[in-house]
């Protein structure tokens, strides 16, 4: 068990290190993982590897994004993606916030990567979960608890009612987040190429930002997750 807990804590402890990166399309959430798994310990590289579809090749930024292809038919999950505040409220109480639009209780983005890193402590068991799901689902959550208006207001849901302009373009505020900001930034200075933008973090990781990491991968008594942490 607690081989198993040192394994999960060390894949979500480098998913922590990208609270800077801020915009989470498709791009943002391959970066996200592409980045951790290439910090992964052995140990941990090699679950994730094993947990990993054989279609991704392992490659789990390659199947970074399926939570948000899947929560088209499997409803239950669309929930699972951000967690709201009433309006003007701006610190998060799990017991006030983290719920569905029916009031079902644990049903956020907080709630989810609790629920899944507790079924990932599973590995290496006899175990009723479906571990592989789990992984997608939290290595996608822990980018979308990174992006500010997945942890927006309930009024104008997370700034999906705030009609904006992207220079040019006509957005709602929260797709400016997801995806606006991050492709501009590839094209203007990384060529439109992920991985020259993959190389600039990683390089910020270790030097801009390195006096930060431990900050990022720490929870306060010993916790598991922190995903509530402000």
């Amino acid at each position: 068990m607690e081989h198993n807990k040192i394994i999960l804590v060390t894949i979500i402890s480098f998913m922590f290190l990208f609270q800077n990166i801020q915009g989470w399309g498709t791009d943002g959430h391959a970066i996200t993982c592409k980045i951790a798994q290439s910090r992964l310990s052995d140990t941990a590289a090699a679950a994730v590897k094993k947990l990993l579809p054989d279609y991704a090749q392992n490659d789990l930024s390659s199947v970074c994004s399926w939570a948000d292809r899947v929560k088209f038919y499997l409803k239950w999950s669309s929930a699972l993606h951000f967690a709201d505040t009433p309006p003007k409220l701006c610190t998060f109480q799990y017991d006030r916030d983290c719920k569905d639009l029916n009031g079902v209780k644990d049903r956020c983005v907080v709630g989810a990567i609790n629920n899944y890193t507790t079924q990932l402590l599973d590995y290496g068991k006899d175990t009723k979960y479906n571990l592989t799901q789990a992984l997608l689902f939290l290595s996608h959550f822990m980018g979308d608890v990174h992006q500010p208006l997945h942890t927006g207001f309930t009024t104008d849901k997370g700034g999906n009612l705030i009609d904006v302009h992207w220079f040019t373009r006509k957005q709602n505020l929260h797709h400016v987040w997801d995806a606006n900001i991050i492709e501009t930034a590839e094209e203007r200075f990384y060529d439109t190429n992920i991985d020259k933008y993959i190389s600039a973090i990683q390089e910020n990781i270790t030097k801009t930002w390195s006096d930060e990491v431990a900050g990022w991968e720490a929870c306060s008594s010993n916790k598991t997750t922190c995903p509530d942490m402000y």
